[in-house]
């Protein structure tokens, strides 16, 4: 084993074939010129185009790059998982491989975890360049909404880290099938430091994150690290039964003056309302069940499929 510390980058990857070749080799020069041992994991999560035989390609070229395949798209969270579990760096480095995580950063995270500033080094988005303006008043809201629920401050926060050995130890130590990164990281704690960049353009092709899967990755960062929509349900029963009572004493009131009690149409307006309230709430609470349910079958987060590149090693000099 060398004396000089080892660096370990995972790229998730899903149908990426344009983009890998860019990011492999770019990754590769910045790590190669620290003069460190290192090792470069893409985890291909059940692509459907080329990427595999890229990627299989890329690994013959260098040395230093391992792949591994998963049987299907197990999701960026269980990728990005699957490549904690097998990287054996002293620091490991996750970043996105359509090149909006600038491998040109690399340097200047491993020069400040060197220099002991944090276990986690946090790449902190300055600038969201040429996003649409949809995606960035929506990234708002999500990042606004998970900071009030969870009570960690996630604004700006990337996936794009260099973690410390001993918080990849702490996070395969977690057993929960929900995961959310940027989230767990920010529980785990330990000293960290922030490193801004600008977000450039994308290396080529469009993002493959639909609204949809967004209001997933949402749903699971609120319900992994806050129980508070639950108490809300809660004070959302109490507020109608103080409605209820004020509304009966009102009642008993013109009935006891002898004033005709009327009022069909707020009747109905009730109903509805508390009727939608009810349906939202058993909505909620049904996402809490799907995630319990999710847990307690302990399923693997994802399966892996095949391999290419070197065999993992403890990393070396050579």
């Amino acid at each position: 084993m060398s004396e000089l510390p080892s660096i370990s980058v995972v790229i998730p990857a899903y149908c990426e074939e344009a983009q890998l070749p860019l990011v492999v080799r770019a990754v590769d020069s910045e790590l190669d010129a620290l003069q460190l041992p290192y090792e470069i994991l893409v985890i291909d999560d059940g692509s459907t185009d080329q990427t595999w035989t890229v990627l299989q390609d890329l690994c013959t070229a260098h040395p230093k790059l391992r792949g591994m395949r998963l049987s299907r798209n197990f999701g960026k969270e269980a990728a990005l998982s699957a490549g904690l579990n097998e990287v054996c760096g002293e620091a490991v480095i996750v970043m996105d491989g359509d090149m909006q995580h600038p491998p040109s950063l690399i340097p200047q995270m491993v020069e400040s975890w060197r220099e002991g500033r944090g276990d986690v080094i946090e790449g902190v988005k300055q600038d969201r360049g040429n996003e649409r303006l949809a995606a960035t008043l929506g990234a708002k809201a999500f990042y606004s909404l998970s900071s009030w629920l969870s009570g960690y401050d996630l604004h700006g926060s990337t996936d794009y880290k260099l973690l410390d050995r001993r918080v990849v130890d702490q996070w395969r130590a977690l057993g929960e099938r929900n995961l959310f990164f940027r989230g767990i990281v920010a529980w785990l704690g330990f000293e960290r430091a922030s490193i801004p960049f600008s977000v450039p353009d994308r290396a080529g092709g469009d993002s493959r994150w639909s609204f949809f899967n967004l209001l997933v990755l949402a749903a699971t960062a609120v319900t992994a690290f806050s129980s508070f929509p639950l108490r809300l349900v809660t004070l959302a029963g109490l507020a109608f039964l103080a409605g209820a009572f004020v509304m009966t004493l009102n009642t008993l009131y013109q009935w006891a003056s002898g004033v005709d009690v009327s009022g069909f149409a707020t009747v109905i307006i009730l109903l509805l309302i508390i009727g939608s309230t009810v349906m939202v709430a058993l909505g909620i609470i049904g996402e809490y069940v799907a995630r319990i349910y999710e847990e307690v079958k302990e399923r693997p987060r994802y399966v892996t499929a095949a391999r290419c590149g070197p065999d993992p090693s403890p990393l070396s000099d050579s």
